[in-house]
């Protein structure tokens, strides 16, 4: 496939839509030019007063046509990373206020629709301060706020809410309040479940995300300048600061907002209280993590109400791709879809290895706007006739429909650890086989990776330097492949294992290595040993693997020395093994550019048993080739 035909597929999504994004944005030009912008701030229950922007679309583009006055249905979004910037006194042309909400701006507005941002308590222009990562005294919030939108002249009654990472989040934590107005939401690359997608993948702290996202978060509560411009994001030196309301004249509400904002929570002292799934705060042992969690509020019967469009990428952090998953099979509303590609978090960037170039292509903002003028506008879009499920296969570089996640006709294949550092299809026949290996706490994987997007690092291309980290790694090869082989799920491995401590963090990667012998870095799981029990799992988080509650209660440390069976799940992908190269496995036992290493300055020495009765292996869900 040329350069031409592989762009024009990711672009057009070539014969998995009937009509694809980019095609739906062109068909569906603006309306309306310019916008009415005006800001206020709504109190909400407890008093506290929130900083509210409207965007209104203006003018209509016919000349002949007099100006909408309205209502418009709405779509709300709920931030933390200011709704609109002040910009500096004698600022050049053309800077934008806005660059958090911009994209949606920009699509909803000229088409007739309300948009309105909202710097969520603690934040921005906003006044009260933040006892956490999405509380539930500020769900409360986005429920009373959207009260106040249906009031307005300006609205028809009808909600839609979306937004990126903390901010898709929002979207669905307002779904879960039940407010009768909210008809559809679209969470793009955010959580279902905090803990697990987000602040300990596999049990491990992912502590490069509370710590730097953190000092992201304390920089703008704070309207530190300087240490804001470091964000590429927000390096324009035009933009100073959280906008003030209309009614702010002289900003002295907004100074009085920053000064509460000095009680807000720290992010690492937060997300260190929650070892365990139900570990709870020092201070509230009710505050666990499932609190800060859409999946803990939401309820299947109430879901038929609102349309969820969830979207997300392969490099989407630790687990966002595992939580649009999980938030797809739980929700029983058949208006529902999902939508996963080749994205890094935010689609800022396609991440394929095998991409024509960077840019992320396929209209994310027009399949959300399609959804709304579906759920919001009753248009008939033709969302009815197009499939629930749309992913993109990395290396064969195309887009895909399916009726069901994972496919239907994907079949399990499990290739298993033998001599030599092989991957063998056939299990082993004798008992005999082990490997040992000694954990490298300089096992690193790197700043172009998955998780450094999270807390705004501007990578544009991932895991270019992976080939070669391998080398400290325990690696399982396997021959070179008869025939394409599309590995479309979650790839799952089961270890089985003595170690020299009483815990352990294991980290397993899943590599393409081409017929010229590089490497390509294609998914990988992360897991605390000390969880390895199966079994128990929150009854509203759907398996995506084998179950771990990941409880105090269902914790249990190893015994030095003992062999013992650990199963879990690799972060989800769809790629494309090309005949001839080979699948490998690495194993490690740390990951110090991310994670926090377990056992802390004792690296375990591992054995890896490879036996018939302990058979270490990988299952990797397979997709036919027709």
């Amino acid at each position: 496939m040329n350069r031409t035909e592989t762009t024009r597929q990711a672009d057009e999504g070539a014969e998995a839509w009937r009509v694809p994004p980019r095609r739906y944005l062109r068909e569906h030009p603006p309306g309306h030019q310019g916008e009415r912008l005006s800001s206020r701030y709504v109190s909400v229950r407890d008093g506290t007063r929130l900083a509210v922007d409207v965007h209104l679309p203006g003018t209509a583009r016919l000349p002949e046509t007099e100006p909408e006055p309205g209502p418009y249905p709405t779509v709300v979004l709920f931030t933390p990373y200011y709704r609109r910037f002040a910009l500096r006194s004698g600022h050049q042309a053309g800077v934008e206020a806005c660059p958090n909400i911009a994209q949606f701006r920009d699509a909803f507005v000229p088409r007739g629709y309300a948009v309105v941002a909202v710097d969520v308590r603690g934040c921005g222009a906003s006044f009260g301060c933040r006892d956490g990562f999405r509380s539930p005294r500020e769900r409360n919030d986005y429920f009373d706020v959207v009260s106040w939108i249906v009031a307005q002249p300006w609205c028809d009654g009808r909600v839609g809410s979306t937004g990126i990472s903390y901010v898709g989040a929002a979207a669905d934590f307002l779904a879960s309040t039940g407010h009768p107005a909210v008809k559809a939401v679209v969470p793009t690359f955010s959580v279902w479940d905090t803990w697990s997608n987000h602040l300990y993948p596999g049990g491990v702290l992912l502590n490069c995300v509370s710590q730097h996202y953190g000092a992201l978060a304390d920089a703008l509560d704070h309207d530190d300048r300087e240490r804001v411009r470091g964000y590429t994001h927000y390096s324009d030196p035009d933009l100073a600061g959280p906008a003030p309301v209309d009614e702010d004249g002289d900003g002295a509400l907004l100074k009085a907002a920053l000064i509460g904002h000095r009680a807000n929570f720290d992010m690492q002292d937060f997300a260190r209280q929650f070892r365990f799934r139900d570990a709870g705060l020092g201070d509230d042992p009710d505050y666990t993590s499932a609190k800060i969690s859409p999946y803990h509020y939401a309820a299947r019967a109430n879901d038929r109400q609102t349309a969820v469009y969830g979207i997300s990428g392969w490099m989407d952090g630790g687990g966002y791709a595992t939580g649009a998953i999980q938030r797809h099979l739980w929700l029983e509303n058949p208006a529902r879809r999902l939508l996963l590609g080749p994205w890094d978090h935010g689609a800022r960037a396609n991440a394929s290895p095998w991409r024509a170039d960077a840019l992320p292509q396929l209209g994310v903002v027009a399949e959300t706007l399609r959804f709304f003028d579906e759920h919001l506008k009753g248009l008939d879009t033709g969302l009815a006739e197009e499939s629930p499920v749309h992913y993109f296969t990395m290396a064969e570089e195309r887009w895909k429909a399916a009726e069901t996640w994972p496919p239907p006709e994907a079949r399990i294949s499990e290739l298993y650890f033998g001599r030599g550092g092989g991957l063998d299809i056939a299990r082993p026949a004798s008992n005999e086989g082990a490997d040992d290996y000694q954990a490298d706490y300089d096992c690193r994987t790197g700043f172009n990776t998955r998780y450094d997007r999270l807390y705004l690092t501007a990578v544009a291309t991932y895991y270019p330097d992976w080939h070669g980290r391998d080398e400290k790694m325990l690696c399982y090869t396997s021959g070179p492949l008869e025939s394409d082989t599309e590995v479309t799920g979650h790839p799952v491995v089961t270890l089985h294992l003595a170690c020299s401590e009483r815990d352990c963090a294991l980290f397993v990667y899943l590599e393409d290595v081409t017929p010229e012998g590089r490497s390509v870095y294609v998914t990988e799981g992360v897991f605390r040993a000390l969880h390895r029990k199966q079994g128990a799992n929150p009854a509203a988080i759907p398996a995506t693997g084998p179950s771990h509650s990941f409880t105090r209660e269902d914790a249990a440390l190893l015994t030095p020395g003992a062999p013992v069976e650990i199963a879990f799940e690799l972060l989800p992908t769809s790629y494309l093994f090309r005949a001839g190269h080979r699948i490998r496995v690495a194993i490690a036992a740390a990951d110090s550019d991310h994670f926090s290493r377990i056992p802390d300055g004792r690296p375990p020495r591992l054995t890896f048993f490879r036996g018939a009765e302990r058979a270490s292996r990988v299952a990797l869900p397979i997709v036919p080739r027709g």
